[in-house]
């Protein structure tokens, strides 16, 4: 095979990844409190000089090879989405980025979110899975009188997160544990009722980073059927000579 043929694939392949990314971003433009993921290339001697570094001994094929292009590493966006105004009691939005709700989902595992859009449930307070809100104590919480000041807020870094289900996240490191911002006095530093956080998705955006993966597919693709067909040709052309 071509060894221009590597690169080239290797690139296909990281745009077919970026169009996934990015559908998955712009399908939910609308989702309250996502966050956009976005994707990072490095050539294979950057995955070489990380190996030697954790003590691994990895092997060079050839020099071309290892400057094949590929994905590095997925992060989250974590910048603020707009927050709008909804005039619902049991809809909360976190004023800080880096803030998140606890839940508890059917499994008995605590998940964090930024979608406060929050439902009644026999009098305590649920997310739109019907999954326990959890107070600062880790404990459900029960809507009645000043119900808000007991709703937990946890200032997690996002490197230490992944995202989990819909539109949760989990830590990727339990020993980590969240701290806890909230309290009763200062509640309100945190949150903000009768909002909603929206996504901080862009759809233009979006759309436009859409376009530039798949064109840069098409080029990638184009200058693989040119180094066949050049193969092909000079094959023809040694046969007869």
């Amino acid at each position: 095979m071509n060894q221009g043929m590597y690169p080239l694939a290797a690139a296909m392949v990281n745009q077919i990844n970026r169009v996934d990314t990015v559908s998955n971003n712009l399908a939910n433009s609308r989702t309250i409190g996502f966050k956009q993921e976005n994707l990072a290339e490095g050539t294979f001697n950057n995955y070489l000089l990380k190996a030697n570094l954790e003590g691994k001994k990895p092997e060079y094929i050839n020099e071309l090879t290892n400057k094949v292009p590929k994905i590095d590493q997925k992060f989250i966006d974590s910048s603020q989405g707009p927050i709008v105004q909804t005039g619902n009691n049991l809809d909360f939005a976190l004023k800080e980025p880096q803030t998140f709700f606890a839940v508890l989902d059917q499994n008995g595992n605590v998940q964090y979110t930024k979608d406060g859009s929050f439902k009644n449930s026999d009098g305590f307070l649920v997310d739109s899975n019907g999954n326990n809100v959890l107070s600062g104590d880790g404990e459900p919480i029960a809507i009645e009188d000043g119900f808000k000041q007991a709703i937990g807020v946890f200032n997690i870094d996002y490197k230490n997160l992944e995202k989990f289900g819909d539109n949760n996240y989990k830590l990727k490191d339990e020993q980590q544990v969240a701290v806890q911002v909230q309290a009763e006095e200062n509640n309100e530093n945190f949150i903000l009722q009768g909002s909603l956080e929206q996504s901080n998705v862009n759809s233009v955006m979006a759309m436009v980073q859409l376009i530039e993966a798949q064109r840069s597919y098409e080029q990638a693709q184009k200058g693989i059927t040119g180094i066949d067909s050049m193969n092909k040709t000079i094959i023809q052309k040694l046969g007869n000579g």
